[in-house]
């Protein structure tokens, strides 16, 4: 087995650490319970500077009441061995006091990304994931900072708060890893059962459907109609909202009822796809038995008018 990275818990040992290493760094933030998807980050990394920061840390400001902060899997001898090998320099796991050494008084609002789909049904969340990564930064001092595109409001949200508040970290967006039957790879995925898991490629099923159509042009009404299509002929699923949103802004376009639209007083300019027409991401989100999964999929869209379609 290969070498497992050094392991520093306190800030005074992260600066000591820090210190050590020349030449440009690359950070890679997780919460733990590490699978390929999070081991395909650090070898990107691997690949932008000269050593990668990795920090395992669960971030009790992204969690309210009642959610799962105390069930989340903490697993970090199993973590520090399956980093062993893949670029990782130094790993900081801290805890919450070495994160948080006072109480919190200031707090960082992450705007109208924040406040729509998961921010909706998590008010507090988007806040308490600014705030932490923008800690972190500060600490690391990375030059580049790697986030997965399948928490993609999630990474929207912190290219916006980095850039607004010119936090000096370039961000780069790491691809959805998926496993052969097409899930999105999740620490969440270990709760579903053998039939649970079957259904679950339903979500990604739906996408690729909904990306297809979108490629030859259809509206983004008719991609959130495609999706759900696909969940419901799969069964047995409880979907919280397919959606199609801008991919900068994530101003929502089309979208499941019960989901908020933005405020019109939020909008922003359209984002402009490489190939032509808006840059838009096709997201979907839903219980398969106890587990909730999220999924998404990048599109552009063709038409001019895709602005606040609901369905």
């Amino acid at each position: 087995m290969s070498e497992r990275p050094a392991l520093v818990r306190t800030r005074a040992e992260l600066s000591a650490a820090l210190a050590g290493l020349t030449g440009s760094r690359a950070l890679v933030m997780t919460m733990g319970a590490l699978h390929e998807g999070h081991l395909s980050l650090v070898r990107e990394a691997a690949t932008l500077a000269d050593h990668v920061v990795v920090t395992i840390f669960v971030n009790p400001a992204q969690f309210a009441p009642g959610e799962d902060f105390d069930a989340y899997p903490r697993t970090l001898d199993a973590d520090l061995d399956a980093l062993s090998g893949v670029g990782a320099d130094l790993v900081w796991a801290p805890q919450p006091d070495d994160v948080y050494p006072e109480p919190t008084r200031v707090s960082i609002d992450p705007g109208p990304i924040g406040r729509v789909l998961e921010g909706a049904s998590r008010p507090t969340h988007f806040a308490g994931v600014a705030l932490v990564c923008t800690k972190v930064v500060g600490l690391v001092r990375p030059d580049v900072a790697l986030y997965g595109r399948k928490d993609a409001q999630q990474l929207a949200m912190l290219r916006t708060v980095f850039r607004q508040l010119d936090i000096p970290v370039r961000v780069h967006a790491a691809p959805i890893v998926r496993d052969d039957d097409g899930v999105a790879l999740s620490s969440r995925n270990r709760y579903l059962s053998a039939d649970e898991r079957t259904r679950a490629r339903a979500l990604s099923r739906g996408l690729r459907a909904a990306a297809d159509l979108a490629a030859r042009g259809a509206p983004a009404a008719d991609l959130v109609a495609r999706v759900v299509d696909e969940i419901d002929a799969e069964g047995g699923i409880d979907l919280d909202y397919a959606a199609v949103v801008d991919d900068e802004t994530f101003d929502v376009l089309a979208a499941t009822p019960g989901v908020a639209p933005a405020d019109p007083r939020d909008s922003a300019r359209a984002t402009a796809a490489p190939g032509g027409g808006r840059a838009a991401r096709i997201l979907v989100a839903a219980r398969v038995g106890t587990t909730r999964l999220i999924d998404n999929t990048g599109a552009a869209l063709l038409h001019a008018d895709d602005q606040g379609e609901r369905r």
